[in-house]
């Protein structure tokens, strides 16, 4: 569980937008307050035909904002004032439309004012139905926004109030929450002007990192594969590496560019990716998070298959090696934490929990591969964490996001005195 002792004594900015799930922005506030966070909020004109000004002002307790033109005292500035008073501003619900003026540059409300003006980090609870959500522009939108650094939260699969299923509905209000909490927590780290050391917990620490898919030759021209882009696991690697850890991936064959501050192994093959971690211990921590071919071909051809008219050729398969089952045998060079990935389809905490127990590994990430996910390949994730005590269910994020919170549970796990 995120630790919210962060939160107490904290400034939030909250922006209401229009939309169905603006009901949830009051539960969000109430919550917020029992932590002890100061809330403010910002109503947009569409936001207010959803909650009340009066709802929101005796939840929080201090003025609702509503109109640029009305603020107490524009000689002041006053939302500049607003963009700048708050330790954080938050977006719930962020609408396809808000963000798309967000990422336009917009000034032409309250709302998108303060977000322009603002030098604070920002965060987005994004809520719109599932085929706005998947729109390109959206997807444009947000990608841009989150390369300008703009945080997120969701959105979640369900039922939407259109009767439609999918991504876009708004992150639960504790959803939200753990992610305010776990801002704060990595801020609290981050160097000051008047602190320059770095927050490096994993410094000493050596880390293994898979990553990718592997390609299994049927002949020189073709290979079994899988559709990993290798997004997470290179994500994972480059967060170790920010937290002080001595990283080295070994990555099957992706498009991305080497993670800063990592040694990169480039394989293609489970047999070559098994070899490379061998000759990469010993290490501290383990994190098996490529997508490895089951089966190979058992004889490869060194030639082209012809289509010759006798129907299609008889591949015999057999099984690879079992990467993360090899890592977790007991034994002087098995790290201290090894840490499985469990691509499932259905039951996915179910069938994590028993590869867990199966491969022999500390933790399991699990996620949702199904058909209609977006996890290979996409840019966000929703992950099951498994261990020991239990499941831990985090809320979708991007999987830059994804790494960098595993890679701080990595380190609370190793700053955690052994009973």
């Amino acid at each position: 569980m995120v630790d919210h002792a962060s939160l107490s004594g904290k400034r939030v900015l909250l922006v209401i937008a229009g939309g169905i799930a603006a009901y949830k922005s009051l539960d969000l506030i109430r919550r917020l307050r029992e932590r002890g966070v100061r809330v403010r909020a910002v109503l947009t004109e569409a936001g207010a035909r959803f909650v009340t000004p009066l709802s929101v002002q005796a939840l929080t307790e201090d003025t609702v904002y509503r109109d640029l033109w009305s603020l107490t005292d524009e000689s002041e500035m006053g939302h500049i004032r607003l963009s700048r008073e708050a330790d954080l501003i938050v977006v719930a619900p962020a609408t396809a439309n808000l963000l798309a003026r967000m990422a336009a540059g917009m000034a032409d409300d309250l709302a998108a004012t303060v977000l322009l003006a603002t030098d604070k980090p920002v965060l987005v609870a994004p809520a719109m139905n599932v085929r706005m959500w998947e729109h390109p522009a959206t997807q444009d939108n947000m990608t841009r926004l989150e390369r300008r650094g703009v945080r997120r939260v969701g959105p979640n699969d369900g039922v939407m109030a259109c009767n439609e299923f999918g991504p876009g509905r708004m992150a639960e209000p504790m959803e939200i929450i753990d992610a305010i909490a776990a801002h704060f927590a990595e801020a609290a780290h981050k160097p000051q002007a008047d602190k320059p050391q770095a927050h490096t917990p994993l410094s000493g620490k050596r880390a293994l990192v898979t990553s990718g898919p592997t390609h299994e030759p049927i002949d020189p021209v073709r290979y079994i594969a899988n559709r990993s882009s290798g997004k997470q696991g290179h994500a994972i690697a480059e967060a170790l590496a920010r937290l002080g850890a001595a990283v080295t991936l070994v990555s099957g064959p992706t498009r991305l560019p080497d993670p800063p501050g990592c040694a990169v192994v480039a394989i293609e093959t489970a047999r070559e990716m098994l070899a490379a971690c061998e000759a990469a211990l010993p290490v501290d921590i383990a994190v098996c998070a490529a997508a490895v071919a089951d089966w190979r071909v058992a004889g490869t051809s060194d030639r082209k298959l012809k289509k010759d008219g006798g129907g299609p050729p008889s591949l015999s398969l057999t099984e690879n090696p079992d990467i993360l089952a090899t890592l977790s045998q007991a034994g002087p060079r098995r790290p201290a934490l090894v840490i499985g990935f469990a691509a499932e389809t259905g039951d996915v905490v179910a069938y994590a929990t028993a590869k867990r127990a199966r491969k022999g590994c500390d933790w399991i990430v699990a996620n949702d591969v199904s058909l209609g996910t977006t996890t290979f390949g996409g840019a966000d994730n929703t992950v099951h964490v498994i261990r020991a005590d239990g499941a831990e269910a985090w809320p979708t994020m991007g999987k830059d996001a994804v790494g960098a919170r595993l890679a701080e549970a990595i380190a609370a796990h190793f700053q955690t005195p052994t009973p």
